[in-house]
């Protein structure tokens, strides 16, 4: 398969003829590169479910391409033992996200631990250039009930660059960790409120480490952590499920052609306020049931939050998605002047089947902005704006926005025809 982005059928039809003669004598085609695109599907370790049981599986050094490459997409999907997908009614996927880390050669990764429980001399984590806080949203790649309808392919001259051996600490090997976190609703008395984690269906007041919850903590990741169980209607029986996330991984070898990009993941609930640099991303929020009009008018029934945040970096947006959970309409990160970075809108399933399930998200849509079109500035204040619908109450959701910034453009030459083949 041929990708073209902004490039012109006479450069491509210059370099067939090229190779027909032997020669490859276009302007064009002394400039390019085309790299063979490579892809592997993979299988992480089995997670188990019943009806109303929540997994929430941590896989240190999960099968991933190796060397130094340019990841181009991921893509993943929860698959039963025969390799069927699993539709979100049955198993509502969390997220998954994928983490990189650095591992000191030689010692073995207790899989038990939780990553803030591991022995730093020993083990390093290689997170994204986001803004958040060390502990929170780190990772490179990541998506929820999505996953299925969102594109997440990198376009070129572009790629996310890993396995340089010159960024890799001496005695440490790359390594790569899995977080997959799956609720079974099968027969579930409220499965929205199993899938927005509320805290009373869960029969939980304490978190997964054992500290009480506050008061106030009604629903969210405190309260739906691996095996807890959340309610289901009484007498309901079906079987206990061996699940896997199946994950493609596509990428090519790394060359000087391609443009490396940075990952910048912004959370609408960061508390920072611009008077020093600290940032605390707290993930998740909840939205309260409110409706807004005078009386005999139409309501509005929208709950939107806004956040300012300081660009941490000149450059061009490659690519952007935002993260919502049900109840999510929209999403819009814009620029100091107004201008609208990307703006990501959920998609709604509208029947039963696999990737069309009524009342879930199952996709949302993406920026790719023409090369050059979208700059941000280090240092300008951007608006991250998250709105949800409040016609009803929701509990733990998310606004997170994920975009790729690349320092600098391609050459006029390889945009001109720019190739690339899978």
């Amino acid at each position: 398969m041929g990708h073209l982005y902004g490039g012109s059928s006479l450069c491509l039809t210059a370099i067939l003829i090229g190779i027909l003669v032997l020669t490859l004598s276009t302007p064009c085609s002394n400039s390019l590169r085309i790299n063979k695109m490579k892809s592997m599907v993979y299988q992480s370790p089995k997670f188990e479910l019943e009806p109303g049981s929540v997994a929430d599986k941590v896989y240190f050094d999960m099968d991933f391409p190796r060397g130094h490459i340019a990841i181009k997409s991921f893509n993943a999907e929860v698959v039963d033992e025969a390799g069927n997908p699993i539709p979100l009614h049955e198993t509502y996927l969390h997220h998954w996200v994928v983490f990189r880390y650095y591992q000191r050669k030689g010692v073995e990764i207790v899989e038990q631990d939780g990553v803030n429980q591991r022995n730093q001399s020993n083990f390093k984590g290689a997170r994204n250039q986001g803004v958040c806080q060390e502990n929170q949203l780190g990772q490179y790649f990541g998506l929820g009930s999505e996953t299925r309808k969102t594109p997440t392919f990198i376009p070129d001259p572009y790629g996310i660059e890993v396995g340089n051996p010159a960024e890799i600490p001496d005695g440490f090997e790359e390594k790569w960790l899995l977080n997959v976190h799956a609720i079974d609703t099968r027969g579930a008395e409220d499965r929205l409120g199993c899938t927005e984690c509320r805290c009373d269906l869960y029969n939980v007041t304490k978190d997964r480490y054992g500290k009480p919850l506050k008061p106030d903590y009604i629903g969210g990741l405190h309260c739906c952590y691996d095996q807890t169980h959340c309610r289901v209607r009484k007498g309901f029986q079906d079987v206990k499920r061996s699940l896997y996330l199946r994950y493609t991984v596509k990428w090519v070898d790394w060359t000087d052609s391609i443009l490396p990009v940075k990952i910048y993941i912004f959370d609408i609930t960061d508390t920072w306020s611009g008077l020093n640099s600290q940032h605390n991303c707290l993930v998740e929020h909840n939205v309260a049931k409110s409706c807004k009009g005078i009386r005999g008018t139409k309501q509005s029934c929208i709950d939107t939050r806004r956040k300012g945040i300081r660009a941490p970096t000149t450059g061009y947006v490659v690519y952007g998605v935002a993260h919502q959970h049900t109840g999510g309409v929209g999403s819009t990160l814009y620029g100091e002047d107004g201008r609208v970075i990307c703006s990501s809108i959920p998609i709604y399933g509208t029947g039963k089947e696999v990737g069309n399930e009524t009342g879930y998200i199952v996709g949302m849509s993406t920026c790719y902005p023409k090369p050059g079109s979208v700059k941000i500035v280090d240092g300008e204040t951007l608006t991250h704006e998250s709105s949800y619908s409040s016609s009803q109450s929701h509990t733990g959701v998310m606004g997170l926005f994920y975009i790729l910034v690349a320092d600098q453009l391609p050459s006029p030459k390889l945009s001109m025809g720019n190739v690339s083949f899978e």
